[in-house]
């Protein structure tokens, strides 16, 4: 019984799905610092103008670039897992599969994306990439993807994650990449943060800070800024690994998923999985979509939804986003990934209009999750796919309780073995669950009360 199920690499999907086509209800704009709709030339500091155009685009499908697939064909298509295993272990009536992420060279999603960026900004003339990083797999993807085109790349890492996870900074260095700690004295939004508070642990909205900054300053258009996650073009990326799965389920000779379920943090990995399906769910499936998130950081499940900006300094466009409020300081946990304050603005309206049911789970229930699937299934799972774990036996086990036969897809972002000192301090009682009281969200906020109001 063979249950990976693999594509061919003719399989691979040529062109990425852009769920800003089909949302109902459309898009709201970026905003630029005057409360106008966000101008092209606003974004060409930061970007090359092939992903603007990305950002900005209305089509559905938008083709992936001959030279782009040919080096996503080195680890993709990615293998999808029926998990026999765990199922045996939670003793379930549902059938579970994951989509395996791990597999690509840098251990992760990221990549996805990463490698598109690094080529339209290869073809744009830019010779130096700055970015940010939280746990480190979107700065160990980036300066994968630097490396194949021969840039320059510059990464700003969380200080928490900076001092909990050296290897992600080793791979950075392997492949070329610079790796300084956030807040930094770097750069003007570094030095005022470590001014305010020298112990800063920092937050991926000061090193995202950091890292436009510096691309700003540069002023020859040689160095660009690169995200992660939370933008659009970003978002459509990732879309390869839905596209996949949609296919390698069809293959099994499975029905569609009952359920969807993958972590989120700014968004990329839960959209790249759950986008293909939430068109499926505009056309009248019944699909349920889970985006899960760390209760220390509830962007989605307790967040508010209205303009904010993306990092701390108010370096970048105003975006409709549910957030916690762009100075919010999330609090040291080893889901680092997913410490952001706000929510991509695709996957903010694809939950305003309906589409997602998201949950929030603790952190010890994540490890425990995590170790769970470690010793049934084989793969130690990073801490942030953990999140999708924990729901994935939630659902299970309600799924059994009810005599259901449920169909679960699940998204496995990343593997663990650079995030072993987490695993290590769960082992050894260190880690403790933080729910984030109304008040906190409340002061946090306070500062958006300036900016234009969504009706």
């Amino acid at each position: 019984m063979n249950d990976r199920i693999f594509l061919s690499d003719d399989e691979l999907p040529r062109a990425w799905y852009n769920l800003a086509a089909d949302l109902p209800g459309g898009m709201l704009p970026p905003l630029g610092p005057d409360g106008t709709p966000a101008r092209l030339e606003q974004l060409a500091a930061i970007f090359p103008e092939e992903l603007i155009a990305q950002e900005m685009c209305g089509d559905r499908w938008i083709d992936i670039p001959e030279d782009v697939r040919t080096l996503l064909a080195r680890w993709r298509p990615s293998p999808l897992h029926r998990a026999r295993a765990l199922e045996a272990a939670l003793g379930t009536t549902a059938r579970i599969y994951y989509k395996n992420e791990s597999v690509s060279p840098a251990g992760s999603h990221k990549p996805n994306t990463a490698v598109a960026q690094a080529y339209y900004n290869k073809r744009a003339g830019v010779k130096k990439l700055t970015t940010e990083t939280g746990a480190g797999q979107w700065g160990s993807a980036l300066a994968f993807a630097t490396a194949l085109f021969g840039l320059e790349c510059k990464v700003y890492m969380v200080k928490s994650s900076y001092d909990q996870k050296p290897y992600r900074k080793m791979m950075m260095q392997t492949w070329g990449a610079s790796c300084v700690p956030s807040p930094s004295r770097e750069t003007q939004a570094g030095r005022a943060m470590l001014a305010e508070d020298p112990a800063c642990p920092g937050s991926l909205g000061i090193a995202i800070s950091e890292a436009v900054e510096e691309a700003v300053a540069d002023g020859s258009g040689k160095t660009k800024y690169a995200l992660g996650s939370v933008l659009n073009h970003v978002m459509l990326h990732q879309t390869v690994i839905g596209l996949e799965a949609k296919k390698q389920l069809a293959k099994a000779g499975e029905r569609e998923p009952d359920q969807v379920i993958a972590c989120v943090g700014g968004g990329s990995n839960f959209a790249g999985l759950a986008f293909p399906y939430a068109a499926d769910k505009i056309a009248g499936s019944k699909v349920e979509i889970i985006p899960v998130e760390p209760e220390s950081c509830p962007s989605l499940t307790k967040g508010s939804f209205l303009y904010d900006l993306g990092d701390v300094a108010g370096m970048t466009p105003l975006l409709p986003m549910y957030t916690l409020g762009h100075k919010f300081m999330p609090p040291t946990m080893h889901a680092g990934g997913l410490r952001y304050h706000g929510m991509s603005p695709l996957v903010s309206a694809g939950l305003k209009a309906g589409l997602f049911s998201p949950r929030a789970v603790s952190q010890l229930d994540c490890f425990e999750a995590g170790v769970v699937f470690a010793r049934s299934e084989g793969i130690i799972p990073a801490p942030e796919s953990s999140h999708a774990i924990a729901q994935v036996i939630k659902e299970a086990n309600k799924a059994t309780a009810e005599g259901k036969d449920t169909v679960i897809l699940c998204g496995l972002s990343g593997h663990g073995i650079m995030d072993l000192a987490g695993y290590a301090a769960y082992f050894a009682g260190e880690l403790s669950n933080y729910a984030l009281p109304p008040e906190v969200i409340a002061r946090s906020l306070a500062c958006t009360e300036a900016f234009p109001r969504i009706s």
